[in-house]
């Protein structure tokens, strides 16, 4: 019986997330062509195989899935819009999967353009920062048309292990934001605990031991605190990107006439770390706000 030729895939944006999310990829046996703003990030994946390109029209010419993952929803719109992007490039039948936490209008607006152009495009955002990307263990959350949500589902399986199809375009975004909502409430729960446990003069690890698998535990409690504890900042997801994801919920909660105390908290906070330097730390760096009171 003859095998079923893989799909030739484009990738763009090679950055924390994107560098293992196309080397699982390449693992996996897939055509990669790469391309990114800064070439140098790409360089790890080109030394095993993948194929660079100039821009993101030769990714387009060149694909039959192109996965896109890069900074802010101007970023995406740059990608995907105008003569020079992958909507007017791409080949027809194409299906193009944004995996940028962006906004749910932009979704919608790009998935009925590229109808119009005669290709499918998902909005398929992550979570599970760093971690997830290099053990290939993501959640993908998917909007748009379940068709072509089930053609690209062997690739995300490399890249997830909780895939889920939530419904149309934006569907995918309105539920990264529900995850990101969660996790600024998380993250402040967190960072309190320890600074309290700190300043009650306990072993913050031996607090950590208690806690983690009773009812506060969570992913943030078992992955992200450890690393507060050692004063490890290092960004599993940027504080600054984090502040673009806080500022799209809440402009989307306002058009629903929903109130995100919470969440409005969190931004502030974030914003005050990001104007002290700290906007290319991973957000785990929330804890310095605490301890520098």
């Amino acid at each position: 019986m003859m095998q079923t030729e893989k799909p030739k895939i484009g990738f763009i944006g090679t950055g924390v997330m994107g560098k293992s999310m196309a080397g699982h990829l390449i693992d996996a046996g897939y055509n990669i062509h790469v391309y990114t703003r800064t070439k140098e990030k790409a360089d790890p994946l080109l030394n095993r195989g993948a194929t660079w390109c100039d821009n993101p029209a030769d990714i387009a010419r060149l694909s039959d899935i192109i996965i896109t993952i890069v900074g802010y929803p101007e970023d995406v719109e740059e990608i995907y819009s105008g003569e020079s992007g992958l909507l007017v490039n791409a080949k027809e039948g194409t299906i193009l999967i944004d995996m940028t936490t962006s906004s749910p209008l932009l979704a919608e607006r790009l998935h009925n353009e590229g109808k119009n152009h005669g290709v499918h495009v998902l909005d398929a955002p992550v979570s599970g920062g760093d971690i997830g990307a290099k053990e290939g263990r993501l959640a993908i959350m998917v909007g748009g048309e379940e068709s072509a949500f089930e053609q690209a589902r062997p690739v995300l399986l490399h890249l997830g292990t909780n895939i889920v199809y939530q419904g149309q375009a934006g569907s995918g975004q309105h539920t990264k934001m529900s995850n990101q909502i969660a996790i600024a409430g998380t993250m402040l729960g967190a960072s309190e605990a320890l600074a309290y446990a700190k300043n009650a003069g306990l072993e913050p690890e031996q607090v950590l031991k208690s806690i983690e698998t009773g009812a506060a535990g969570s992913w943030t409690l078992s992955n992200l605190v450890p690393r507060m504890i050692q004063e490890d900042y290092s960004p599993g997801f940027f504080i600054k990107h984090f502040i673009k994801d806080m500022k799209i919920a809440l402009d989307v909660a306002e058009e629903l006439n929903l109130r995100t105390p919470g969440l409005r908290l969190a931004k502030e906070l974030y914003e005050e770390l990001a104007e002290n330097g700290e906007a290319d730390s991973g957000t785990q760096a929330l804890i310095k706000y605490y301890l520098s009171k």
